[in-house]
Parts: structure tokens; sequence; C-alpha cells
């Protein structure tokens, strides 16, 4: 249900330019087969626009509540779900990793050579709770294809959907060296899916569980977990990729997707499929400061908290990376505790304000928040990869200048 945007200061002449830059830009030429794209202000919805197709080779038009893979939008599913545990006392920001993982108590940092036969070193210090919620915990992924260490993880098959189980692979990371000592560096990296298994070690619940249970249930996200059920498969979209011809090929199709199947591995990482308007829900929760519809998640000053720039001597990503991957543009944003925050709106050159916050998934769905203008923004597709096209910074372009008071 959409409202007329003028009744919460915003120009429907403006956010029409969405669709008509998308379609003939994006969809007409087939860079993506369609897309979907929600904006809301002060809770309301005052854009919700299907675009082309969910499966091209089908020819099933986008609806309003396709499934889409979110990917990395599920980290700040994840780290909210951790975070209402710090609500109970179970753990501080700064507790090491091997109070809750004894077999982590003993890991090193590499220093040479390749899988089995590392030559590793001493850490600095003990990883805590608050690298891994700000992926400075020296992890990694393997489809980095950068270094001996992420080699190793795509040998071991570390994180991937029905090889192991989140403790299994716990347990294989207990063995592997970090890429560096942790709060060294920025990483971005399996951290989250470890917050996973957090959460399954303080709440006794499995993982999946607990977010049904504690998040998913109480916000009415009724379309959002780790596989599709048969019933729904007609609502997944087909996930592309864009080859080096240019032109979209099937990565993953929704009549023999591996999410119709039962997850092995619960992935707070990347697992979930969700929709629009489920990721909505989520947003504005966390727009509102914890709460939805009654439904209280998490403290209003415990979202301030994770809110906040996490990262060392306020840097902001682009200074403190060891890679150069992030879901996000690096300049000008800092790290929080599951979002990409903007410290300095000039150095970042988007449009917007500081303390926005954000990140994306790997098939190019992205997603910002912005308190100040009470304001969230979603856009789904199903492009690989994420980085194809700066699909964040032409929506910002268009949607923040409909804003008129």
């Amino acid at each position: 249900m959409t409202v007329k945007p003028e009744s919460v200061g915003m120009s429907s002449t403006q956010l029409t330019h969405i669709d008509s830059f998308l379609k003939p830009n994006y969809v007409d030429k087939q860079k993506i087969a369609g897309c979907l794209t929600l904006v809301a202000r002060r809770g309301e919805i005052v854009h919700l626009s299907p675009l082309g197709l969910m499966d091209i080779g089908r020819n099933i038009p986008m609806r309003e509540d396709t499934l889409f893979r979110i990917y990395s939008m599920s980290k700040p599913i994840t780290s909210v779900a951790l975070m209402t545990l710090y609500e109970k006392g179970l753990f501080q920001l700064s507790d090491p990793v091997h109070k809750f993982i004894p077999q982590w108590r003993n890991l090193r940092v590499f220093a040479s050579g390749v899988h089995p036969n590392f030559i590793t070193a001493p850490l600095k210090r003990p990883m805590t709770v608050r690298d891994l919620m700000t992926h400075q915990s020296g992890l990694t992924y393997g489809f980095m294809n950068r270094s001996n260490v992420d080699h190793a993880y795509r040998k071991l098959k570390i994180g991937e959907r029905h090889s192991t189980t989140l403790k299994e692979t716990v347990e294989q990371l207990a063995h592997v060296p970090l890429e560096f000592s942790p709060g060294d560096y920025w990483n971005y990296s399996i951290s989250t899916d470890i917050l996973g298994y957090l959460v399954e070690v303080m709440s006794g619940m499995p993982f999946d569980q607990y977010l049904k249970t504690r998040i998913f249930d109480p916000l009415k996200m009724t379309d959002t977990g780790f596989d599709v059920p048969a019933h729904q498969k007609e609502r997944l979209a087909a996930c592309y990729q864009r080859g080096l011809d240019k032109k979209l090929h099937v990565q993953d199709d929704p009549e023999n997707s591996p999410y119709l199947k039962p997850a092995v591995f619960f992935s707070g990482g990347g697992g979930l499929v969700s929709t629009a308007h489920d990721y909505f829900k989520f947003c504005q929760m966390l727009l509102n400061g914890g709460e939805l519809d009654g439904a209280r998640i998490l403290g209003r000053k415990t979202l301030q908290l994770m809110t906040l720039n996490h990262l060392p001597h306020g840097k902001d990503i682009k200074e403190s990376s060891f890679g150069s991957f992030s879901e996000i543009p690096m300049e000008g944003s800092g790290f929080g505790l599951g979002f990409s925050v903007i410290q300095d709106q000039a150095k970042s050159q988007q449009i917007g304000d500081t303390g926005e916050f954000a990140w994306g998934g790997a098939a190019s769905t992205i997603f910002w928040i912005n308190p100040k203008e009470q304001l969230l923004v979603i856009f789904m597709t199903q492009l690989m990869p994420s980085a194809t096209f700066d699909f964040r910074g032409q929506l910002k372009n268009i949607i923040y200048p409909a804003i008129m008071d």
C-alpha cells in the first residue's frame, strides 16, 4: 500500500524519474532482467515499482512479492540478532571470541606457505566480538582470489551452502590462519557467519530458529528464510551473471535452485531469501529505533551504538582496508556493528547525509537508511556481481531531490 509522496514531503514528479531512468537504461537494454524499487519516508511507502522480468527464459514479469536472494543484506539481520543477546547481558563487545568458541583460543596469523602447510605467527591480541561485527577479525572470503588463505577457504569449501554446518565451519576455521592480526585492518569476510554461530551458542537455539522467533515472526517477515518452500517456487526470481560478452547468463535457475532444498549451512552473512516488503519491515524497525507496530526488537540506544563508526581512529573503510572489496564506496564511509555509515559526505562524493547507514548484496540488491530524513530505500534485482553497475549512486541522485521539506 503506497501513499501520495506529497503527504510525506516528497515530490511524485521527481520519483517518476526512478522508472524512467531504470527502464530504458537497464531493463530495455537487458543489462538486468528486472528490478523492484521501494522508497519510504516517515513510515509510509511512497514508491513501489516492479520493472521488467523476474525470469527471462520463462517470460515471468517482476512482481511486488518476488523472492530475492539478498546475500549480504543478511548481515544486518544477523548483527541485530546478536545484539538482542547483548541486551540480555550475555556478552561485551570486548569479549574474546574464544570465550564462546574455545577451539579458537590458539588462532594464528598467516606468515607464508600454502594449505595445509602454512607457516604462521601468533596474534598480536585475541579476536573480539567487535572484530567480528566490524570485519576486523582477520577472517576472509574464498571468493577474494587474492591470497593463500582464501585459497584454503575455497579448497575446504568454507561457507558453501550445502557443504558444512555452522559448527563444522567453526571447527575448520580453527585450523586455518587469519589473514592478519585482529584489529589491524578492515577486510570483508565470513565474520558475520561466525556471529550466527555465537547466536546459537549464547541462545541455545539453532540460528535459523532464533531469527524466526526473535526477528521474523515479531516483524511479520513471513517470506524471509534460508530456503524457499516448494509452494512458493514460482515467486523466486532467476539470478543472472553478466558474462564477458556483456549478456545475461543464468547463474541460479529457480526451477532447480539450491534454495529449494533445506540449507545445511545457515549463513548469517549471505544465506537469506526475502522480499522488498519484508526487508522494508526490517529497515523501518531500524529507522523507528528498534520497534515496529508494537514489536520491540532492539533498544534505541543499542541501535545508536550499532550505527557509529567503530573503525580505529575514526578512519573510513578505504583507509582501514586490507582488500579492495566492499558493497559500498569505501571513501567517506566508516563501519559500525553490521552497517556501513557515512562519516564524511564530501569525501564519499554522494548526495545524502552523514549518519546514513547501509549495505548491499552480491546480486546487486541494495538498501540505505537516512535517520535525519526518516527515509529508507530498497532496490532489488538479481545480477552478479554486485559491482557491475552503480545502482546506489544513481538512485541517490534521483531520490534525494524528491525531498521537498
